[in-house]
C-alpha cells in the first residue's frame, strides 16, 4: 500500500483519488477550499464535479496542504494556467527527492513554458513525472478500463509504475517527457477544430482529415522542443486525439460544436465549472509556435477565433484554401 496525495478535487483529480482508493492504496484529496472539503465528507460525493460518483470511503478529505503532501507520490492535478501557483504553496513542505506527478494537460501563457519546466523550477528538489492520456474522468471513477502515458526519468518510472498502475488504468512508461507534454496539450486544441467540423456538419471525413494533420502539427512542434515523433502513436497522442477528438464528453470538442452552433466563447466558459484547456492553450501554442518558427495552421486559426475574432467560416477557409503538400511535412 502506498500513501498517494491528489491535489485538486476537481473530476479529475477526484476520479484519480477514486480509482487509487479503489486499489487499495491511502489517498488524500485535496481541496484549497473548505466548504468544498465539508461538502464532500457529509455529501459522501463531490457534487460539483462528479455528482454520480459515491466516494471511496478511504478517501480522507482534506484542505490541510502541510497534512497533504506528508505522502509517498503526489499527484498535481491543478490546471495548467494555475500550476505554477499550486506547486508554489506545495514547496516549503516537501521532502527532497519526493515524487510528483503532473496530471495537467497545457503551457504556460506567461512563460510559455511546459509543466514540466515548471514543476523543477518551483520544486528543484523533487523527482517530476507527467501523466497524461485518453480519460473521461468519469469512466475512470466508475472503474473502467483506460491507459494512459507515464513520462519521467527511467529510475522515477520505474517507481511509479510499480505504484500508479491500477487494474482499470494501464500506463506506458516513456522518457520522452517534451512529447508526452506536446501531445496532451495540443490535441485539446484540435478538438475545438474538430468540435467545430461537427457543429458545421462538414462530415466525418473532414474531421478524420484534422485529426490526422493536427497530429502532423503536434509533431512538428514536438521535434522542434526536442521531443520525439514515435512517442505520438502511443496514449499521449494518437490515442488522445482520437478520444478527445469524437465525444461531447471532451470540454474541448463541446466548446467548438457550441461556437460553430453561434454561442460566444464568454457565454461557453461562463456556463461551466472546469477549465476547457484548449483555450488557454491556443494561445500559448500559437505564440510558442511562432517563436520556434513551427507551421501550425490548425493552431492558429482556433486563436484567431478564440482571441482575435476571426469568424468560423474564415478559419475554416484558412485551413482549406492551404496549397497541396508532402504527407509528412
Amino acid at each position: 500500500m502506498t500513501k498517494i496525495t491528489i491535489i485538486g478535487a476537481g473530476a479529475w483529480g477526484t476520479a484519480l483519488a477514486q480509482c487509487y482508493a479503489t486499489a487499495g492504496h491511502e489517498v488524500d484529496l485535496w481541496t484549497r477550499s473548505t466548504d468544498h472539503a465539508n461538502e464532500m465528507i457529509e455529501q459522501g460525493r463531490n457534487t460539483r464535479y462528479l455528482p454520480d460518483i459515491e466516494l471511496h470511503k478511504a478517501i480522507n478529505i482534506t484542505d490541510d496542504i502541510t497534512e497533504a503532501v506528508q505522502s509517498d507520490i503526489i499527484l498535481n492535478v491543478t490546471p495548467a494556467q494555475y500550476l505554477r501557483e499550486s506547486l508554489s504553496h506545495m514547496a516549503p513542505f516537501l521532502r527532497d527527492d519526493q515524487p510528483i506527478v503532473i496530471c495537467a494537460k497545457g503551457i504556460e501563457i506567461s512563460s510559455h513554458s511546459l509543466l514540466s519546466s515548471i514543476a523543477h523550477e518551483e520544486c528543484p528538489k523533487s523527482r517530476i513525472a507527467i501523466l497524461t492520456g485518453p480519460n473521461f474522468a468519469s469512466d475512470i471513477a466508475k472503474g473502467l478500463p483506460s491507459a494512459s502515458t507515464l513520462a519521467a526519468d527511467f529510475n522515477t518510472g520505474k517507481y511509479l509504475l510499480e505504484n500508479l498502475t491500477a487494474r482499470n488504468l494501464r500506463l506506458y512508461f516513456t522518457e520522452d517527457m517534451v512529447g508526452a507534454q506536446i501531445g496532451g496539450a495540443i490535441k485539446n486544441i484540435i478538438a475545438i477544430a474538430c468540435g467545430i467540423c461537427y457543429g458545421l456538419n462538414l462530415g466525418e471525413s473532414a474531421r478524420a482529415a484534422l485529426v490526422t494533420r493536427g497530429l502532423a502539427e503536434i509533431a512538428r512542434l514536438s521535434e522542434s522542443l526536442g521531443g520525439k515523433r514515435d512517442t505520438l502513436m502511443g496514449q499521449c497522442g494518437v490515442g488522445d486525439l482520437m478520444l478527445t477528438c469524437s465525444s461531447m464528453q471532451s470540454r474541448n470538442f463541446s466548446l467548438g460544436v457550441a461556437l460553430a452552433k453561434g454561442q460566444t466563447l464568454e457565454d461557453i466558459l461562463s456556463e461551466r465549472t472546469s477549465v476547457t484547456e484548449g483555450v488557454p492553450t491556443a494561445k500559448a501554442a500559437h505564440d510558442l509556435s511562432l517563436l520556434h518558427k513551427v507551421d501550425m495552421p490548425i493552431t492558429h486559426a482556433i486563436y484567431l477565433c478564440l482571441y482575435e475574432s476571426l469568424s468560423i467560416k474564415d478559419a475554416f477557409d484558412k485551413i482549406l484554401d492551404r496549397p497541396a503538400r508532402h504527407e509528412h511535412e
